[in-house]
């Protein structure tokens, strides 16, 4: 689903910042290059990406802010994709009997509190003289409210502490930079590795494709400005609760 320069982009200037090349954070940032041709739009992960970032390593987070604070300036967007549902030694718990500490630690280091160190990391590049986007992907099953199936104990719980870390960031930021949006965004089902296990339940038509994903979640970001700051929307636009 390509599209031309969108005009509320346009007008943006400066650099925007991918975390998590996966098929969706390519995907958003393959979107915005086309949205916004005036944004210098970089990528950042453990590999792949065009800068080295590990979330769950202080190390490489004090080298990538001090990089960034000397190179990124002045940083526009951030969208931070990267996550962690399961991989050769994590899967998703069905009960109480499943849960681990390391599963719950593994989860929240980058589920959870790595967004927030992302934050932390690039607040000194971020532009002070215009509009800034700070958005993170968070899910569906992170909502508390919405919570009716169970299981999944590590990733749902790091998912709503990750809603929680963010609100609050949004809360200080409104006093500090007064310019900067702050949003969480469910992106729908999206057909990648990281979903690829838990999707064969989907019917067609609501397994997103990462390019179809990332032109709604710009569009819901379209819609966001300052005033809005610290909300949990979904692909649509809808507020998921809390």
């Amino acid at each position: 689903m390509a599209s031309a320069p969108s005009p509320y982009w346009q007008a943006w200037e400066g650099q925007a910042l991918v975390v998590g090349p996966g098929g969706l954070g390519l995907a958003l940032a393959a979107e915005l290059t086309r949205r916004a041709p005036s944004l210098l739009v970089r990528t950042a992960g453990r590999r792949g990406a065009n800068l080295a970032l590990d979330l769950s390593d202080d190390g490489s987070l004090e080298r990538f802010s001090a990089m960034a604070a000397r190179d990124l300036t002045p940083l526009r967007v951030v969208i931070n994709t990267a996550g962690l549902l399961h991989d050769e030694a994590l899967q998703p718990e069905k009960r109480l009997s499943q849960v681990r500490r390391h599963a719950l630690e593994r989860s929240f280091a980058v589920n959870a509190f790595g967004p927030l160190l992302l934050a932390q990391a690039i607040e000194p590049a971020l532009a002070k003289d215009g509009p800034v986007h700070f958005a993170s992907l968070s899910a569906r099953v992170g909502s508390i409210g919405d919570n009716r199936l169970g299981g999944w104990y590590a990733y749902r719980a790091a998912k709503a502490a990750q809603n929680q870390l963010l609100r609050t960031l949004a809360i200080e930021w409104q006093r500090r930079l007064p310019q900067a949006c702050v949003t969480l965004l469910h992106p729908g089902t999206v057909a990648t590795p990281l979903s690829a296990p838990f999707s064969g339940s989907q019917a067609p038509s609501a397994l997103f494709t990462p390019e179809r994903s990332a032109s709604h979640l710009l569009d819901v970001l379209e819609g966001q400005t300052a005033a809005c700051s610290g909300a949990f929307l979904a692909w649509d636009g809808q507020p998921v609760p809390w």
